[in-house]
């Protein structure tokens, strides 16, 4: 179960996530738990995959949004750093960054159990 001490100790900026939904904690914990069985993180990889950098790109800058509004942070970032890249649809390895984003989530996944 997710609790705001795990998402702490997780590396979520739970301040300003929890501020964001006008202070109350257990929104903010409602919404996090939205993110948690999201499985667009496989559509990235499936994109990425085929190359096809625009569909890549709509996907991470969304998943960058949606993890950014609710501070996890440890997701956003290797999110963030791809989407960058993707916008000027540069051509690179994204294996990396895509892993980091699926071991965290994978970490955010356990905590919700």
């Amino acid at each position: 179960m997710l609790t705001i001490e795990k998402l702490k100790d997780f590396g979520a900026n739970v301040e300003e996530g929890v501020a964001r939904c006008m202070g109350l904690n257990d929104f903010y914990l409602k919404l996090v738990n939205m993110a948690v069985p999201d499985e667009q993180l496989n559509a990235l990889e499936a994109a990425l995959v085929k190359k096809d950098l625009d569909t890549a790109f709509e996907v991470a800058h969304a998943l960058k949004g949606m993890y950014g509004n609710i501070s996890l942070t440890p997701i956003y970032k290797p999110l963030s750093e791809m989407t960058e890249l993707l916008r000027s649809r540069t051509d690179t390895d994204y294996s990396a960054l895509l892993e980091e984003a699926k071991k965290q989530k994978k970490k955010l996944e356990e905590l919700a159990l």
